[in-house]
């Protein structure tokens, strides 16, 4: 299986790269940290499977476009499109930032757009192909001191809504990602106790074994995710109460 995964440098996406060239895939990993790419290509030499290579910024769609083109032409068109790149920054609104919302909406929403833009196409034609969007538990509801990124992964589940039945009836498979709390160089940035902290290994594990079962949703750890899924259920009056504690502590 040929795999393309964005973000595929550090955190999640390196240990999901590397798990699939363990098990024997060939892999296209892309993402701005060169230095990372290159020492994830020299950890994975000797695997069963192969790791490319591919500096790209997905907020850069012409550069996108050309990775694109560069994977089709050295490995083939991929059967699997993992769009997992994506940052964080805290915020709060008494230090409101236009310009950290938008940074954040630009890499973690449109870095997406960006690439399905080339790849939808070519999947639709060839009636098959499956294409993995990682938004984040997060995107349930509103969070405290979390606006920007909350509304980028919101939007990333209601893009993967949308578009799915339309994907489906084309022949291509899409499956929205939402992790709970997994132990990244971007987690480590957190000042906050993380509920059920996932190791980036098992993580990795869990979401390459939701893909595999076709399910449209892949969420992880599982008693944390459900319970913040179970507050889309609140009355607002009481989820919001719950939500200013929240601020109260901070």
């Amino acid at each position: 299986m040929i795999i393309w995964i964005t973000g595929g440098s550090t955190g999640l996406g390196r240990e999901v790269a590397r798990q699939y060239a363990q098990a024997g895939h060939t892999v296209c990993a892309s993402a701005r940290g060169t230095e990372a790419l290159s020492s994830l290509v020299e950890e994975c030499r000797g695997m069963p499977g192969t790791i490319h290579a591919y500096a790209t910024d997905v907020t850069d769609v012409a550069r996108v476009a050309e990775t694109f083109a560069s994977i089709k032409t050295d490995v083939g068109l991929p059967d699997l499109v993992i769009l997992n790149a994506g940052t964080n920054v805290p915020d709060n609104v008494r230090k409101f930032d236009r310009e950290n919302y938008q940074r954040i909406m630009n890499i973690n929403y449109m870095g997406v757009i960006n690439c399905l833009e080339p790849v939808l196409p070519e999947l639709i034609e060839r009636r098959s192909g499956q294409v993995a969007v990682v938004a984040s538990v997060a995107g349930y509801r509103g969070l405290p001191l979390a606006a920007a990124y909350c509304a980028s992964k919101s939007a990333l589940i209601t893009l993967c809504e949308s578009l799915q039945p339309e994907l489906a009836v084309a022949g291509v498979s899409l499956h929205v990602v939402n992790p709970g709390f997994v132990r990244t160089p971007l987690t480590d940035k957190n000042e906050f106790p993380m509920p059920f902290l996932m190791e980036v290994d098992a993580a990795a594990a869990s979401m390459i074994g939701g893909l595999a079962q076709g399910r449209f949703e892949v969420t992880f750890p599982k008693r944390f995710t459900w319970l913040v899924k179970f507050t889309q259920f609140l009355p607002n009056a009481v989820f919001l109460r719950l939500a200013r504690n929240l601020v109260t502590r901070a």
